[in-house]
């Protein structure tokens, strides 16, 4: 499946920020997908996945109760809402996808077989 993020930009503290990943070339329902994100010198981190069906979700504790994921499969596409944001969530947003069966969710960069190019938020005022 091949991925493109779109929607970062520049964001003050405590704004919201919606970025998005569309797919294509597959069966968008037949992977779990994850997001990840790279602040400036730092390596890259996990933030969220979410199921094939959309039913289990996890995130990270830095962004547990703040961000949500979410997807539509009718659409081939999973989103990352962002609340409350922080200047510490400024980074290159990636979305990634791994085919699985279903109920499968994964934590781990070495799990992803896809990615997308990244997004860019920055949360400054």
């Amino acid at each position: 499946v091949q991925l493109q993020a779109s929607g970062g930009g520049l964001v003050q503290p405590g704004g919201s920020l919606r970025v998005s990943c569309a797919a294509s070339r597959g069966t968008f329902s037949d992977y779990v997908l994850g997001w990840f994100r790279q602040a400036p010198g730092q390596e890259r981190e996990f933030v969220a996945t979410i199921s094939r069906a959309g039913k289990r979700t996890y995130y990270a504790n830095s962004v547990k109760g703040r961000f949500t994921i979410s997807r539509d499969n009718a659409k081939n596409t999973v989103y990352l809402q962002m609340n409350s944001l922080r200047p510490e969530d400024t980074a290159v947003y990636y979305c990634a996808a791994r085919f699985a069966n279903t109920g499968y969710i994964f934590l781990r960069q070495d799990d992803y077989i896809d990615w997308g190019q990244g997004t860019l938020v920055t949360v400054s005022s």
